[in-house]
């Protein structure tokens, strides 16, 4: 293949992946309107990082949307995730149950995995729980722009689970929710490739049995 082919064969992947990124962007755009808030076993919060012994503001707005969620009646239950930050001598799920605690949620009725780092791994451990406690419906709680994808996820993982967009997200203005838009559709982009890849194998987890 000469210099020239080589040369617009890379141009074409280039655009090709632009396209599809911009498509995917749309796509989470409308999906992150949506609200599929509705009765379930338990809630899942993604995590997002804590400040000094506290939930972060994204991560506190988000335990706040569970906690809410849990008052309700929508859900009995709450996961919360997030590993150790790094030389953090607390997981950033233990900070989160110690503010739920303070919100009125019963620690019966609070379960958390120290070991994700990332959304995939939050999904996959909150699975695991699932499937310890006989959990078979979740909501899932995340900022509206994180929806898609983690319900995708979700899905890869055998939750049956449904968009519940925290309503106070710290991402109102289009100086954050660009940013956060545009690195939502490169991961979900990436995510849906890699997926497909038989050497990067996307854990599944069967709930409830």
């Amino acid at each position: 293949m000469t210099r020239k082919n080589l040369l617009k064969l890379a141009l074409l992947c280039i655009v090709t992946a632009i396209i599809i990124i911009v498509y995917n962007a749309v796509a989470i755009w409308q999906f992150s309107k949506q609200d599929q808030t509705r009765h379930a076993d338990c809630a899942i919060v993604a995590g997002a990082g804590v400040k000094g012994s506290r939930p972060g503001a994204v991560f506190q707005a988000r335990l706040d949307h569970a906690i809410w969620l849990y008052h309700e009646g929508f859900v009995e239950t709450l996961v919360l995730t997030g590993g150790f930050s790094p030389g953090a001598a607390r997981s950033d799920a233990a900070i989160a149950k110690e503010y739920v605690l303070t919100r009125n949620v019963p620690a019966s009725a609070i379960f958390i995995e120290e070991r994700s780092t990332v959304t995939r791994e939050n999904l996959r451990y909150a699975a695991e729980i699932m499937a310890q406690q006989r959990l078979k419906t979740a909501l899932l709680v995340s900022d509206p722009l994180h929806m898609m994808r983690m319900r995708f996820i979700a899905w890869d993982n055998r939750i049956e689970g449904w968009s519940s967009p925290v309503t106070a997200s710290r991402y109102q203005s289009w100086s954050t929710q660009l940013p956060f838009l545009l690195r939502e559709a490169f991961y979900y982009t990436g995510y849906r490739i890699l997926r497909y890849m038989p050497l990067i194998p996307v854990q599944k987890v069967s709930i409830g049995e």
